[in-house]
């Protein structure tokens, strides 16, 4: 008696049984192709559209702004006179210096400090590697608190310094782990092999590992210079004098229409310039460094995050 047996099913005439495939994995249809492409046309539009409002109202003369009834949305009359009046000296001129100051110097710390620490602790031979690595992961859990951070501030002296600008919030222990996940990923015979060598740590770290941890370096960078370059609430807490306060804090006082500067203040009074286009070229100023810059770190995100994370 000969038994019977069905023969696989073939793929395209090759003899042998095609695996299921999951959903996700089959070409998508021509609906389907449409259908995202509206999707992500619409994230655009939702993202791109409130910024073509800010930079067309603070391009916008004062009638234009009073025809439209507040913010603009289709160009007309186009004019650099709100520009023009924050750029030209006084209060706004020197918040921006001071942000660009504060930014600048914050960022070099800010790395300098997370990348050594980040290296220590990426050795896990190193002197009490464990029991700082516990420490620093509490702090992501537990703080002391506003009023015990205000109170060693003024006991240090930091008050009405550019100091309290940078040390209170100078590292970010999500960014160590980061930045000690990538180092701990390089391959180990490269360390051993530049020791053996003769190469220190510091030769070591600084043409081997820094080198090979562009991608992560500069994703870091760009979040340490954001943080810094967006910070406002320090600068109200630990300044008292109106002339160190960064750019931050005086947008939020020109939208809230709390105070402007002498020079600004009479163009408002005189017609000649709308309040309402002085605060959008505010909010434009402020947005500029970190649209000029995101661009260059962009294709550093994948590879700087997901392969920082992969290990720690």
């Amino acid at each position: 008696m000969t038994a019977v047996i069905d023969e696989p099913t073939t793929h395209k005439g090759r003899g042998w049984a095609a695996p299921p495939r999951p959903v996700w994995e089959e070409a998508p249809t021509r609906a389907g192709l449409a259908g995202k492409g509206i999707v992500l046309a619409l994230a655009c539009l939702a993202v791109v559209f409130p910024l073509w409002i800010v930079i067309v109202t603070s391009l916008s003369t004062r009638r234009a702004i009073d025809e439209a009834g507040g913010l603009v949305v289709v160009p007309k009359d186009i004019t650099f006179i709100a520009y023009q009046e924050l750029l030209s000296g006084g209060q706004v001129t020197r918040a921006a210096l001071v942000s660009i100051g504060v930014t600048l110097v914050g960022t070099v710390f800010s790395m300098t400090v997370s990348v050594l620490c980040a290296y220590g602790l990426s050795r896990t031979d190193s002197l009490g590697h464990r029991w700082i690595l516990m420490t620093l992961l509490a702090t992501m859990f537990f703080s002391a608190g506003l009023i015990p951070t205000y109170l060693l501030v003024q006991t240090l002296g930091l008050t009405d310094s550019y100091l309290a600008l940078i040390l209170p919030s100078a590292i970010s222990v999500f960014n160590i782990l980061v930045l000690r996940g990538f180092f701990m990923n390089i391959s180990q015979e490269l360390t051993d092999s530049a020791r053996i060598d003769g190469a220190g740590d510091f030769r070591i770290l600084w043409q081997i590992v820094m080198p090979l941890s562009r991608a992560v370096i500069a994703v870091i960078t760009l979040f340490y210079a954001v943080g810094y370059w967006s910070a406002w609430f320090n600068a109200s807490l630990y300044l008292n004098d109106q002339n160190m306060l960064p750019l931050q804090n005086v947008m939020i006082q020109l939208v809230q229409k709390q105070e402007a500067p002498v020079g600004l203040g009479q163009a408002i009074k005189t017609g000649e310039l709308s309040g309402l286009a002085v605060q959008m070229a505010v909010m434009v100023m402020a947005l500029l460094p970190v649209a000029v810059l995101s661009p260059f770190v962009q294709k550093h995100f994948k590879k700087g995050m997901l392969t920082g994370a992969v290990k720690g």
